[in-house]
């Protein structure tokens, strides 16, 4: 270990972006005027009608976290059947699958930006296919225009998980624009976070009463019956405080994420053993996070668990695969691009408080930790 490189703080892959506390204290004060908690509170409104004009959707619902928003989109298809996905995704994006009475069926991704392969999709298409699952993976846009293509050929619904990928446009155009619906996740770790919560941004307008009823225990404000099966998904009044706060500064977090982005690839573009996504044309990114591959999966575990002493925590992401899970029975062999991609990852950290010689430090301790795995013990100019 050199001493020299050591953080003086613990650095993790990602942080919380909280805004100045007594803006907080003063968006928050209106809970206490109007008593009104949750249940489509004037500010879980307003906070509703902001995301639309920034999201540029004519149709959003908002839930209490991404995954009830992924499970309510996937019930809306409705009956059994199967759900052609991804392996390299967060283990959120299968259960939602599963609890919504859906089988996934793993197709293959590609390896130039980790997104699910569109030019594999059909060999997976039977009778009992209802829909396509694909993710957004780090923000970086799927195959929509292909995706869309097979959808329409096989009349399949398109859902995206856009967990990674709020404020991502492709060729000036919102990622909302393409699939039948898709969900963002507000988590406290995103690029945009309300603390937790979660959006259905939807092209049908038929859908709002029952995204509205199906959050709300399958209540219809229109007659006193239930007509269907619902949960408590509703994102509440302290939610959407903290969302329409750093909605106003979202395009600056992006910029400064932007900048960190640059920062990095500065450091990283003379280490061989190392592989980084590279920003794509007509992509407005978020740069939500900077996952690298390396060369093997014995140096990925080795720098893993090395750059700990340095008070670094990167994370193996996503690791393992969902279909390696225990608790589904599928083999990861079959989606081998998929497998290799996930032995070999790093996210490091990502977040707009990063300073340059902070990333300067990440990317010496992993380029020194390299050369140790690689029996190069050099001597390190800081």
């Amino acid at each position: 270990m050199n001493n020299q490189l050591r953080l003086e703080k613990q650095i993790n892959v990602t942080k919380p972006k909280l805004p100045p506390f007594q803006s907080y204290v003063k968006k928050i004060e209106s809970v206490w005027e109007n008593n009104w908690l949750t249940n489509n509170g004037p500010l879980h409104e307003e906070f509703k009608q902001n995301l639309k004009a920034y999201l540029n959707s004519e149709n959003i619902e908002l839930f209490v976290n991404g995954h009830l928003a992924l499970e309510t989109a996937l019930k809306t298809l409705g009956g059994k059947g199967e759900v052609i996905t991804t392996p390299f995704t967060f283990a959120s994006t299968i259960h939602a699958i599963t609890n919504a009475g859906l089988k996934p069926v793993f197709c293959d991704i590609e390896p130039d930006n980790f997104n699910i392969d569109s030019s594999q999709l059909e060999q997976h298409i039977t009778e009992q296919t209802k829909a396509i699952v694909a993710v957004h993976v780090f923000g970086y846009p799927c195959d929509v225009y292909k995706i869309e293509e097979i959808s329409k050929k096989y009349n399949l619904k398109v859902i995206y998980d856009a967990a990674h990928a709020f404020g991502v446009t492709i060729n000036g155009n919102s990622i909302t624009d393409f699939g039948d619906l898709s969900m963002f996740s507000m988590h406290a770790t995103k690029v945009f976070h309300s603390i937790e919560g979660g959006i259905l941004s939807f092209k049908n307008p038929e859908l709002a009463d029952t995204l509205k009823a199906m959050k709300n225990f399958g209540i219809n404000s229109y007659n006193d019956d239930i007509e269907m099966i619902g949960t408590n998904a509703k994102l509440n009044e302290f939610q959407a405080a903290m969302g329409l706060i750093n909605l106003k500064s979202i395009d600056e977090e992006i910029l400064k994420r932007k900048k960190i982005y640059s920062t990095y690839i500065s450091y990283l573009k003379d280490i061989n053993e190392i592989t980084y996504l590279e920003e794509l044309e007509n992509i407005r990114h978020n740069y939500s996070y900077f996952p690298i591959l390396v060369q093997n999966n014995e140096l990925r575990d080795f720098l893993f668990e090395e750059v700990k002493k340095y008070n670094l925590n990167l994370r193996k992401y996503f690791y393992p695969l969902c279909n390696d899970f225990s608790c589904y029975n599928y083999d990861s062999n079959q989606t081998p691009v998929a497998k290799n991609i996930s032995d070999r990852i790093l996210a490091l950290p990502m977040y707009s408080d990063l300073n340059e010689e902070t990333i300067r430090k990440i990317i010496k301790i992993i380029e020194h930790e390299t050369n140790i795995f690689n029996g190069k013990v050099l001597s390190v100019q800081y």
